[in-house]
């Protein structure tokens, strides 16, 4: 039935437009687990004098939405070179240099970082190592709304003859955009790993971006990522990692596929 011009609401279309600058707000609230290196730190670390390079690269098969100003995430390409130089046997210097391939092709520069790892020296302990990486960060807006910062990624780690596990307990601190009015944010990442006769070792990473600590996102709006993962061994002096990656909520990617790729040299 039309409704006569007298009849016609006249509700004020204020609290329309303030759940849409609500929604704006917690999208660039929001910071995602970071999807140039997705990698657990095992706290090694490069001998001294000794060169490292790594590359890193991952195809995000199934992802996410635009989140203004985050671009869409689906079948995107993130890369990001590595090197890193020894200084002491228990302290290595490194930089990233990012770059993304969009579906349609185009390369876009993601930033930089530099970072410095600090570790229990080699023999400190036959099964526990320990250390702290610490990083600087300045990236496009459309890759990190907050632009610049920094990171504090302590590690624990437990290696055997059989087995490896690792935890990061990473602290996100934003010093710009409105990631610096909420404060650091949560990003814990962790691995579990099966040695197979020293030839591969097979297992599980795991990561997470749950917000700032001041007020922890809802569980649905919380980056939840399993990663099946398979490392070599037996060539000395040679990384190469791969992973599938399957997010567990609806704020993470569905589905990633990764490598690592390092030597020392």
């Amino acid at each position: 039935m039309k409704l006569s011009g007298p009849r016609r609401s006249t509700r004020p279309a204020w609290p329309s437009a303030a759940v849409i600058v609500a929604v704006v707000l917690v999208s660039a609230r929001a910071r995602a687990v970071d999807p140039f290196e997705i990698q657990v730190y095992d706290g090694t670390a490069n001998r001294a004098g000794e060169f490292g390079a790594e590359l890193h690269a991952n195809f995000v098969a199934s992802g996410l939405p635009a989140r203004p100003p985050l671009l869409a995430t689906d079948h995107v390409t993130h890369l990001t070179l590595e090197p890193s130089y020894g200084l002491r046997p228990w302290w290595e210097l490194g930089g990233y240099l990012q770059a993304a391939i969009r579906p349609d092709g185009r390369l876009d520069y993601g930033g930089v970082k530099l970072r410095s790892k600090f570790v229990t020296p080699p023999g400190w302990h036959s099964h526990l190592r320990l250390g702290v990486n610490l990083e600087l960060s300045v990236l496009p807006r459309t890759y990190d709304p907050d632009r610049v910062g920094a990171e504090v990624r302590p590690i624990a780690a437990w290696e055997d003859d059989a087995w490896l596990f690792a935890i990061n307990p990473i602290v996100d601190v934003p010093f710009a955009g409105a990631g610096a009015k909420h404060g650091p944010e949560f990003e814990p990442a962790a691995m579990a790993l099966r040695k197979v006769a020293n030839v591969v070792s097979l297992g599980f990473e795991y990561y997470a971006g749950l917000g700032p600590f001041s007020s922890f996102e809802p569980v649905r709006d919380e980056q939840h990522a399993l990663y099946e993962a398979v490392n070599l061994l037996c060539v000395p002096r040679l990384e190469l990692n791969f992973g599938v990656g399957e997010g567990l909520t609806r704020a993470s990617d569905h589905l990633v596929l990764k490598t690592i790729v390092g030597y020392s040299f």
